[in-house]
């Protein structure tokens, strides 16, 4: 019996992005802002929904959670690709390696389920409105929440064990992040089987949920196009566009780059659509919905006011002195909490994957 010799992967290389040193600091300084604004703009509308009574309602619910899952999806990535733009070794531990694909696929799996959920919600809303508040309760909503987390997390929980049983003995992956197909690369192997796993898993997911998702929005366009109202078909349409934008983003890109038997060609296009899928869209996000929805513009208005007011207030001369302290307290905690998110994800989930 032959017995080779395997050498024992602890980091992997990143290849990510090769270019001038001048150019890699003007990617960081992107990369960094859209990261911030990314982060510090779902924040916002998960900040609104839970301060703002006037958008406590199912559809808010799941588009708090939306928020939620591209913060913790682009935190999953970018801190590490960032960190790398900036050194000269682009590595990453193979735990980290694991936590982040496995983080990654989990964010972007619950999401696809959201978005069916979500145009359920629509569809509901838009064809039965009288029975849409008895039937879609805050109960109904959260259990639909609850369960579009647990199938994400068991999605790639089958096709991340498989993996993990596999023996490495290369440690170049051709992207800025450790993605499924780059991932199985590495494996001395045969990874036929578990490409098949993927590829099954990603046709079920993507083709499923888009499928319940086409189907609402044939129901519900249906619907609109009955309304004799002008105004009631704007109004109709006007809580179903920004859904419909995001949903048609995610669903095209993804279904392009891994419903695919095997997804080791083209790494170049698949490095320029992960930027786009995992990068610009969770950054256009909450520009779509805010400016693309109604009564998200009137509380964001009313927000503004108030904080106009409270400006304004703060300079008073008849404004307590630790009024002005306590502004800079809010502030300085901000910074630190964002330096720390950062900090706490630059090594691409190693310290999440030392504790475990």
């Amino acid at each position: 019996m032959e017995v080779q010799n395997v050498t024992i992967i602890r980091e992997i290389i990143l290849i990510g992005f090769i270019f001038e040193p001048i150019l890699e600091i003007i990617l960081f300084m992107v990369f960094l802002l859209i990261y911030l604004v990314t982060v510090l703009g779902n924040a916002l509308i998960i900040a609104l929904f839970c301060t703002n009574h006037r958008l406590q309602t199912p559809m808010y619910f799941f588009l708090s959670n939306l928020s939620a899952i591209e913060i913790f999806m682009t935190t999953s990535v970018m801190p590490k690709m960032l960190a790398n733009l900036l050194s000269e070794r682009k590595t990453i531990s193979f735990a980290g390696c694991f936590t982040q694909s496995y983080f990654y696929f989990f964010m972007g799996s619950t999401e696809f389920i959201l978005f069916a959920a979500m145009s359920f919600d629509r569809y509901m809303a838009i064809c039965y409105p009288l029975r849409y508040p008895i039937l879609v309760t805050g109960k109904v909503s959260v259990k639909i929440v609850i369960g579009s987390w647990i199938g994400g997390f068991l999605s790639v929980f089958l096709s991340t064990v498989l993996k993990a049983r596999l023996t490495y003995c290369r440690h170049v992956i051709n992207h800025f992040f450790c993605d499924s197909a780059p991932l199985l690369h590495l494996a001395c192997q045969d990874v036929t089987m578990i490409e098949l796993v993927d590829f099954l898993v990603s046709l079920i997911l993507l083709l499923g949920s888009l499928s319940f998702t086409a189907t609402s929005y044939i129901y519900i366009i249906s619907t609109i196009v009955k309304i004799q109202s002008v105004e009631g078909r704007k109004k109709a349409f006007g809580t179903c566009a920004s859904h419909f934008t995001v949903v048609s983003m995610g669903y095209g890109i993804s279904i392009f780059v891994y419903v695919r038997p095997s997804q080791s060609d083209s790494m170049s296009l698949n490095k320029a659509l992960a930027i786009f899928s995992g990068i610009l869209t969770p950054f256009l996000n909450p520009f779509i919905f805010s400016l693309r929805n109604e009564q998200m513009k009137e509380v964001l208005r009313d927000v503004l006011g108030w904080m106009k007011i409270t400006a304004l207030a703060s300079l008073s001369p008849m404004q307590p002195a630790r009024s002005g302290a306590a502004n800079y307290i809010s502030w300085a905690a901000a910074v630190f909490f964002c330096a720390g998110v950062f900090w706490g994800w630059s090594s691409g989930g190693e310290w999440l994957a030392g504790i475990v």
